[in-house]
């Protein structure tokens, strides 16, 4: 009986949800991946080193020579300075990870305490403090801080949009009815959304190039002694954040259009 009583609760309680509501779902939802983004190399929790911009590690692998090399032998005397080492840095936007023998990673937005807990062998080439240099002088959050606040501010404009609610009729009956929301008050939201939606995006973009060219360049000087990498999952965080900003930003705008039109329709009728 409990399965039955719960689909007529259900089907009773989907049509109250309304069009703002689903748009209410999808600026959360954007904020939770956003959130995440951020929150990246924050701390050494199982899943947050794995969230991270740019990673740097030491991996022996044949060198790639170039006509364009001045001195290819290079590439011995840096293999023999690093060594045997295995050091890993990862790079979030709020903190650093470092895994220096393979285990599990020790995480910090403090390099210089971070640095302290390694040897000279296990990081000859000053990894972390390349990888400090990338999160204090490249790496800009704040682009994102700022759209995450006004995408709040939008979820609560919208839930101050009017729902579904019962009235009764001049014949004495029920009606559900749902009001449209203000005009100005929808502009509004749109125009916040808007601009949230242009902060994530010039911060993704930026965070997008600022890391590939910072890993090639790293991977480049490093050449036969050290990897380097981009975080994928930082990425789709970023770039599903956006997409999910510029479809409530869609449907605002239709919601607009669609008030502008009835009015029209009111006034020529």
């Amino acid at each position: 009986m409990a399965g039955p009583r719960f689909s007529l609760g259900f089907q009773r309680m989907f049509p109250f949800i309304g069009y703002h509501h689903i748009l209410m779902i999808l600026i959360a939802i954007a904020v939770v991946l956003l959130s995440l983004l951020l929150a990246g190399c924050s701390s050494s929790s199982p899943t947050i080193p794995n969230i991270f911009l740019i990673s740097l590690y030491y991996q022996s692998y044949p060198p790639v020579f170039n006509t364009a090399q001045v001195d290819p032998g290079v590439t011995t005397a840096i293999a023999n300075i690093v060594g045997q080492a295995q050091l890993e840095v990862r790079v979030g936007y709020f903190g650093i990870c470092i895994n220096p023998d393979g285990g599990s990673f020790l995480c910090s937005n403090n390099a210089s305490a971070l640095a302290s807990q390694v040897s000279v062998d296990q990081d000859p080439l000053n990894l972390i403090w390349v990888a400090s240099t990338f999160k204090d002088n490249i790496v800009f959050p704040y682009l994102i801080i700022v759209g995450i606040i006004l995408a709040f501010f939008t979820f609560i404009i919208l839930a101050t949009f009017p729902g579904w609610h019962e009235e009764i009729t001049e014949h004495g009956s029920e009606q559900d009815v749902k009001p449209f929301p203000s005009r100005p008050v929808s502009q509004v939201a749109l125009a916040l959304i808007f601009v949230a939606s242009v902060f994530v995006l010039v911060s993704v973009l930026w965070q997008h190039t600022a890391s590939v060219a910072a890993s090639t360049i790293a991977q480049d000087l490093g050449n036969g002694s050290v990897r380097s990498g981009v975080g994928s999952t930082a990425l789709v965080l970023g770039w599903f954040g956006f997409g999910l900003l510029i479809v409530v930003t869609i449907g605002l705008l239709i919601i607009i259009l669609s008030i502008k039109l009835i009015d029209e329709l009111v006034d020529e009728g």
